[in-house]
């Protein structure tokens, strides 16, 4: 049998192999994940503080890998995605933020407007780096993405504080099981 030919298959079809820009702040490096970032980010994501507001529960390692694969998928089909934030100097793990289109099902919905997202480790918290790292991703997407939003659980205070710090502002509320404050951020004027 002869082996098919993956050019001809392909003919017609966009074929996007987007690369993850390297963001460097005072005191952080944003970057893409690598499977080599697999322990870290199951000792992110099965933190119990770190999950609280977003999923209610720990991550397992497989869904972990899945998100992982995810966001590689996320810079290959949109172009953009999440960053993994390590600390300048000493590589240490310090979160993730970014931008995604999770094509929720909610009322209201996001549409196609990015929606910004961050988490950071506990040990590293209260120190303005998730503050300094998406304002790095925001400033980076803004030329092409001057409108984002943002879907934060009510009660998490710190990341409601950070939103409107950077610019962000409430326009709607989700209901049911999972409320949500859904915030804007407006391009410039």
């Amino acid at each position: 049998m002869t082996p098919p030919d993956l050019t001809a298959s392909l003919a017609g079809h966009e074929v996007r192999r987007a690369s993850v820009p390297i963001l460097a702040t005072e005191r952080l490096l944003l970057r893409g994940h690598t499977a080599d970032d697999f322990d870290s980010c199951c000792r992110l994501w099965s933190n119990p503080e770190v999950t609280r507001n977003i999923t209610g529960r720990p991550s397992t390692p497989d869904e972990t890998w899945r998100r992982m694969l995810a966001y590689a998928g996320h810079w290959s089909f949109m172009g953009f995605g999440y960053f993994l934030v390590t600390e300048q100097g000493t590589g240490a793990v310090v979160g993730e933020v970014g931008l995604a289109d999770f094509r929720r099902t909610m009322t209201p919905s996001f549409g196609t407007t990015p929606e910004a997202g961050w988490i950071i480790d506990p040990q590293f918290q209260g120190r303005g780096l998730a503050a300094e790292a998406v304002s790095a991703v925001l400033a980076w997407a803004g030329q092409t993405m001057p409108r984002t939003v943002c879907l934060i659980n009510p009660d998490n205070y710190p990341s409601l504080r950070l939103a409107h710090r950077l610019g962000y502002r409430e326009y709607a509320r989700t209901d049911g099981d999972h409320s949500a404050i859904l915030l804007e951020r407006p391009p410039p004027v």
